[in-house]
């Protein structure tokens, strides 16, 4: 095995900022935060969006993501309006 090509494998701790969840366990991923854990030891931080403790598979609950408010945004931006484009074509089906 040659020396210095393989990563540095190393106890990491993961917090799910969504589920306010943490665990520790060993990765490869760099990070420039570090968090003193339930040992008394300091680890290097990776904070995550969603894991197990806050996704709604496994927690069986449905979070409500506004995503009407992202649809409206580009619809306005790119002056598209999909019901408008519909009733043009059956008021054009109709006369024609």
């Amino acid at each position: 095995m040659q020396k210095d090509i393989h990563p540095n494998y190393r106890p990491v701790v993961f917090l799910d900022t969504a589920g306010n969840f943490s665990f520790l366990t060993r990765s490869t991923v760099k990070s420039n935060e570090t968090i003193k854990w339930t040992d008394g030891k300091e680890y290097p931080l990776v904070k995550l969006d969603i894991s197990s403790a806050s996704h709604p598979f496994f927690t069986g609950k449905m979070k409500f993501i506004d995503t009407t408010g992202r649809v409206e945004k580009f619809q306005r931006k790119y002056n598209w309006d999909k019901r408008k484009k519909t009733e043009e074509k059956t008021e054009a089906k109709k006369e024609g």
